[in-house]
């Protein structure tokens, strides 16, 4: 049968003091090894400089790394005169290249949703000022086939509020009529009263 416990201890924050084991330290070095350097080359990258980092395992073994490699930054700092022969300037000017392009065209998008919110608006009040001028603003009349769903909810909230009126007109009507006492209530604003 299957074990429902963990088998390890998960991510834990780790204090930063000398591990005692020396055998756990290395272990540790060696884990933290590949993590290190990947974090130094990022660091080279965004900068657009040449890193060389050394480190000393728990043994006393001297590990090197360079980026973009420890050759071109040992001839940089042997040899002052000699260019740099490497595709670093290659590489990050094509991340910024890419990064530009990605900012330019949401830019765009951007820029195309705003237009588009510029014309609504522009149609918007345009048919206000029309509807206004020819007073023929009746909700009431739009054809049902031409709206679209947004449309059709507000008219179906506007309906249901117009039947709510009239029900509460007529309730008012029907208890004003119940509270004259020998009338008829005619429905049409007329009371005959019997005497």
């Amino acid at each position: 049968m299957a074990s429902t416990g963990k088998k390890t201890r998960g991510r834990k924050k780790t204090q930063m003091k000398m591990i005692e084991n020396k055998e756990d330290r290395l272990v540790t070095f060696s884990k933290r090894r590949l993590g290190i350097y990947k974090k130094i080359s990022e660091l080279s990258i965004l900068c657009g400089t040449e890193i060389l980092f050394i480190v000393f395992s728990p043994t006393g073994k001297p590990f090197s790394f360079g980026c973009p490699s420890v050759e071109s930054v040992s001839n940089h700092f042997l040899s002052k005169n000699r260019p740099i022969n490497d595709n670093t300037n290659i590489l990050i000017e094509a991340y910024r290249m890419v990064r530009t392009n990605k900012l330019v065209q949401h830019y765009n998008e951007v820029h195309s949703q705003m237009d588009e919110i510029k014309r609504k608006k522009r149609e918007l009040v345009s048919a206000q000022q029309t509807s206004e001028t020819n007073n023929t603003n009746h909700w009431w009349k739009t054809p049902i086939h031409q709206c679209n769903p947004r449309e059709l909810d507000e008219l179906y909230s506007r309906f249901s509020e117009l039947a709510h009126m009239f029900h509460i007109a007529w309730c008012k009507k029907i208890a004003n009529a119940s509270l004259m006492p020998t009338s008829t209530y005619f429905g049409n604003g007329h009371h005959r009263r019997e005497f």
